[in-house]
């Protein structure tokens, strides 16, 4: 094997532990639950919250975590980090506010690779493409 079949290894191994890291907090587990659901922002225009109605996944803002979770902005934003790092969640600004979202296609390449470096070949192309498996 090549150094840069080596190196294409090592880092699919850092996003793998990286991934690890970020499941290894229930909280974290709950957060990406809450994006996979397509849940929109906590709907708080009276704060000055922008909120454009005409998307479908419009995400969820660090206030309806902090509330969810009954944790301060400082840990939810630890905890989004964590999350951010892995790739698996997308921020978007708008204006002063951050909204979070499941990127669902890094989601299947994650896991897919995931799969394909635990040998799990057969189905690794299920995950990846989404298909069903009856």
């Amino acid at each position: 094997m090549g150094r840069e079949f080596e190196v294409l290894e090592e880092e699919r191994v850092a996003r793998l532990v990286a991934l690890g890291r970020a499941l290894s907090d229930p909280i974290r587990v709950r957060m990406l639950g809450m994006m996979a659901e397509g849940r929109s922002c906590c709907d708080l225009p009276d704060r000055g919250v922008p909120v454009d109605s005409g998307e479908e996944d419009l995400g969820i803002c660090v206030c309806e975590f902090e509330e969810y979770f009954g944790m301060g902005q400082s840990k939810v934003s630890y905890h989004v980090g964590k999350l951010k790092e892995t790739g698996l969640v997308r921020e978007e600004r708008r204006g002063k506010w951050s909204f979070y979202s499941l990127d669902q296609e890094a989601v299947r390449r994650l896991l897919g690779e995931g799969a394909e470096h635990l040998g799990a070949i057969s189905w690794t192309r299920d995950i990846v493409t989404g298909a069903k498996n009856d």
